[in-house]
């Protein structure tokens, strides 16, 4: 039976969609708190995106991983809305994190930057080796869009990684399309800033950045345009770290160096890899890190985001606007409109990169 989904609040949006928190209620009764994602209009009347994110979506409903942010049903709206149910982790992002510690003049502690890291390896490393649940072929999963906004972390310092039923639909989307946010460039792998085909190593690529982010408190890729920033990361030229944080050991440095090598056979060959020899540097220094480490640093984060909502005005006709959708939503959860398929992979053509500034008028984030 069905379940109706009530909102309580917007969490936020981006170029893809907006997320609220909401309820769902079953006919016994029962509620659960969840995290209802909205697919925006403009999106869904683009018929190749709308038929590789319900291939994804429903993809994502075999992901059952702790480290992974969990789908509960794909739903569409009567007017054509898609929307995604998923597991409500409260907390937040790591890029809210990243920006209240860059407002405080801090970096994150090296320990904890390698533990929320190897929570993602975990992560990412179980859909990466996901098989079909029919078939028992590999499923070849690449989330593709390894970014801050795309971590979430909990008040219990649980480490999620949310979006894989996106991910990929949004890399499809052709580049002329009006209103469109063709990913985050400066979190592609060098490969993929190439229109070169893609597999699992361009997430390990991703999370280098990260890594590497995180350790010198700067963007690594980052420049004037989307066209600037590309280039940057298909040169793939990673300054040293050390250089910039003398706490970070040229052992670690090396390590970060190795998961941003520009040509994939040169990199963690898996993110399982990479995390073997993130867990091995911790070991090695006797550096002690568990989730309750985390715990402060995400509450102390949301209570500023908390705060800020507070104080921000309530957009309560658009949110009884999208509760009216929800009370008509119809579960495609177990409809043939987009059967799953076996391989999941391919290449993301960026063709005329000197147009999609014009094109998109990208801000990035």
């Amino acid at each position: 039976m069905q379940a109706r989904y009530t909102i309580l609040e917007r969490l936020g949006g981006g170029g893809q969609a907006e997320v609220f928190r909401g309820v769902a209620e079953s006919m016994q009764g029962f509620k659960k708190p969840v995290a209802i994602k909205r697919v925006l209009p403009n999106l869904t009347s683009n018929s190749k995106f709308v038929a590789m994110f319900l291939d994804e979506a429903r993809l994502s409903l075999n992901l059952q991983h702790a480290n992974i942010v969990q789908v509960f049903d794909i739903s569409k709206a009567p007017d054509g809305t898609y929307f995604l149910v998923m597991e409500y982790v409260n907390g937040c992002d790591l890029k809210q994190i990243i920006e209240r510690q860059n407002a405080r003049n801090r970096r994150l502690e090296i320990a904890h930057t390698i533990y929320i890291m190897l929570e993602c390896c975990k992560g990412l490393n179980y859909a990466h080796t996901m098989e079909h649940p029919e078939t028992g072929l590999p499923l070849h999963i690449v989330h593709r869009d390894i970014s801050p906004p795309n971590i979430m972390i909990s008040q219990n310092g649980e480490v999620k990684v949310v979006d894989f039923g996106l991910a990929k639909a949004n890399s499809q989307i052709e580049i002329t399309d009006p209103g469109v946010v063709k990913g985050k460039f400066a979190y592609l792998s060098p490969e993929a800033a190439s229109g070169l085909p893609i597999d699992h190593r361009t997430d390990v690529f991703a999370l280098g950045i990260l890594l590497w982010e995180m350790f010198t408190g700067r963007r690594l890729f980052y420049a004037d345009t989307p066209l600037q920033t590309v280039e940057l990361v298909r040169r793939a030229r990673v300054p040293s770290i050390t250089a910039q944080n003398t706490s970070v050991e040229p052992e670690l440095d090396a390590i970060v160096r190795k998961a941003l090598a520009r040509d994939p056979e040169d990199r963690y060959q898996s993110a399982a890899d990479l995390g073997d020899a993130l867990a091995q540097y911790l070991f090695s220094r006797g550096l002690k890190v568990t989730s309750r480490d985390i715990t402060l640093l995400v509450r102390e984060t949301k209570q500023d985001i908390d705060k800020q909502r507070e104080s921000a005005p309530r957009a309560s006709l658009v949110d009884a606007l999208i509760t009216d959708e929800l009370a008509r939503l119809t579960s495609l959860v177990d409809s043939p409109e987009a059967p799953i398929q076996q391989e999941v992979t391919g290449s993301t053509e960026l063709v005329d990169t000197a147009a999609w500034a014009a094109d998109l008028g990208l801000d990035e984030p």
